[in-house]
């Protein structure tokens, strides 16, 4: 990572927490939860079904006062638009590389005292049956949590509701996950993602019958 895609403090300046709060009243939503105490953490935000879902969470980032860092293919970091994207805490990295992408960042997680990085497990708005399990192998590699954010439409409700300590194993920290969103609502529920990672599959042929 270059020095220009190193973190700034966790906290987004008071003036922009006073604007997410002024937003959230005028369009009836309330933040649920508290910004973990904690230095160093990956935040997972979900379900994804909807275009209103980024500029909720934006919203909510202001109210909580949580910056979060956060990746992007490194093809679109060139002039000019990639400075705009790293002013807005994007970090430029290659993902053609799954196990590439997990090192660099859990190494960043090792190289810096504050770091949040935010992740959309989803990674798209209609329905998959797997998430990407990126977050997942960040989090244990770099030794950092798990905080579970997110966005709950039938009741206007959003914020960070808990935080997972990965063991290593994924069936049960991922059952644990699952509880947690099974209670969030999303705007589109039939677009609802299935919470679950393609490495909690059996391998081909181990099967039961």
């Amino acid at each position: 990572m270059q020095g220009k895609d190193l973190p700034k403090p966790i906290r987004t300046p008071l003036v922009l927490h006073w604007i997410g709060v002024l937003v959230a009243r005028l369009t009836g939503w309330r933040a649920a939860g508290e910004l973990p105490d904690l230095k160093k953490f990956v935040v997972i935000v979900a379900p994804h079904t909807s275009n209103w879902d980024l500029p909720v969470c934006v919203m909510f980032s202001f109210v909580l006062r949580l910056r979060g860092y956060w990746f992007g293919k490194h093809t679109i970091f060139w002039p000019p638009l990639g400075w705009i994207l790293r002013a807005y805490d994007g970090i430029a990295i290659d993902r053609r590389s799954h196990h590439s992408f997990v090192y660099r960042a859990a190494s960043l997680f090792k190289e810096r005292d504050v770091l949040v990085l935010a992740i959309a497990p989803e990674g798209t708005r209609a329905y998959t049956e797997y998430w990407k399990s990126g977050f997942y192998h960040i989090a244990v590699e770099a030794g950092v949590p798990i905080a579970l954010a997110f966005l709950d439409f039938k009741h206007k409700r959003c914020g960070i509701g808990a935080v997972v300590y990965p063991t290593g194993n994924i069936k049960e920290d991922m059952d644990k996950i699952r509880d947690f969103y099974s209670r969030v609502e999303p705007r589109h529920p039939a677009l609802r993602s299935a919470v679950r990672l393609r490495e909690e599959d059996p391998p081909p042929g181990n099967q039961q019958a």
